[in-house]
């Protein structure tokens, strides 16, 4: 049977599977609203997934059928996954901040062989080998979700139209572009002190430091920072001081400065990590190689390289940002040299 967690307040937590990943399972959860249950995030689009899903709104005394609303926090398949069967089921409204429903669309409409040879680009300018390149040479069918497209904008700082509650978007780029955390302003049920609930997806966990990714339109030349994005974004997440986060991921907890605290001294020791690197010239994967992971380079698979080097751009984007690192002229691919 699926595990619900009862939050008191008219909000519940379910555990969704996902599948072959050892995160286990996404916390969707369900906000009780004068028009039915609204869902934040739906998790994995898969069959047990699913199953689960259902098993746990029937556990709540509802079901699939009655969702008013699904509010995504990101656009990542364990947030977003069955967003579009729950729609089918209810007619549900789905909503998502602009910048992420910018890369589901893209997601949709890409050709594989397009996106295969942007990769390729992408992953030969920072430095990686030919066999890791090369199997992004040959296009083949892209196998996995179509993700539904959102119908409903999130706009930051606005109340969501949840009849019944006050539900504030709070914009925290880093993890994805279009990353929100949703603020329940309310009394806290059980009278903790502080400013109300937060549903954080997954910009702020109780033990896992997110992943910060690139996600860029082929299209568009615009160099970002989303690990400064991020950073700033704790910030926000630490001055509204919520009296309880609620997580997609592992369990709420309390003390949301504390933790935030923590990630930000996480991030500053490892881009100092990364400058003792960088006393010599290290292109974006030779960095990435010699970073530290939970496991060694060796032990990485094809695909988490990938976004292993993805991490890696985003911290170098951000010493060069504060003029601690900068490019090294004429270097093919370019490499990277502290300051």
């Amino acid at each position: 049977m699926t595990q619900v967690h009862d939050h008191g307040g008219g909000v519940r937590s379910l555990q969704v599977p996902i599948p072959d990943n050892p995160l286990g399972h996404t916390l969707v959860h369900v906000v009780d609203t004068d028009r039915g249950p609204v869902l934040i995030d739906t998790g994995w689009d898969d069959p047990d997934s699913w199953d689960a899903l259902a098993e746990g709104l029937t556990a709540c005394g509802t079901s699939a059928a009655e969702v008013h609303g699904v509010v995504i926090t990101h656009h990542h398949p364990d947030h977003h996954g069955l967003s579009g069967r729950v729609r089918e089921a209810s007619g549900a409204w789905i909503a998502m901040h602009e910048a992420d429903t910018a890369v589901v669309r893209r997601t949709r409409e890409a050709r594989p062989e397009r996106w295969f040879s942007y990769m390729a680009v992408k992953l030969t300018a920072a430095g990686a080998p030919e066999d890791h390149v090369a199997p992004l040479r040959t296009p083949r069918p892209m196998r996995g979700f179509s993700p539904a497209l959102p119908d409903r904008e999130i706009v930051p700082g606005e109340l969501l139209g949840l009849p019944g509650r006050r539900l504030r978007a709070i914009w925290t780029p880093g993890h994805t572009p279009g990353h929100v955390c949703l603020h329940l302003e309310e009394e806290h049920p059980a009278g903790l002190p502080g400013n109300g609930r937060l549903f954080s997806g997954d910009h702020v966990l109780p033990e896992i430091t997110p992943h910060i990714g690139l996600y860029e339109d082929p299209d568009d030349t615009t160099v970002t920072d989303p690990l400064g994005d991020y950073l700033a974004s704790l910030e926000r997440v630490a001055a509204l001081d919520p009296a309880e986060i609620l997580p997609a991921h592992q369990y709420a907890f309390t003390d949301a400065p504390a933790r935030v605290r923590h990630l930000l001294d996480h991030h500053e020791s490892r881009l100092r990590d990364l400058l003792a690197l960088l006393a010599e010239p290290l292109t974006p994967w030779q960095l990435a190689v010699r970073m530290t992971w939970n496991r060694p380079w060796d032990q990485i698979p094809y695909g988490s390289r990938t976004i292993a080097v993805s991490e890696a751009e985003a911290h170098l984007r951000r010493l060069v940002k504060q003029g601690r690192a900068e490019p090294v002229g004429g270097s093919d691919p370019v490499t990277y040299v502290a300051v």
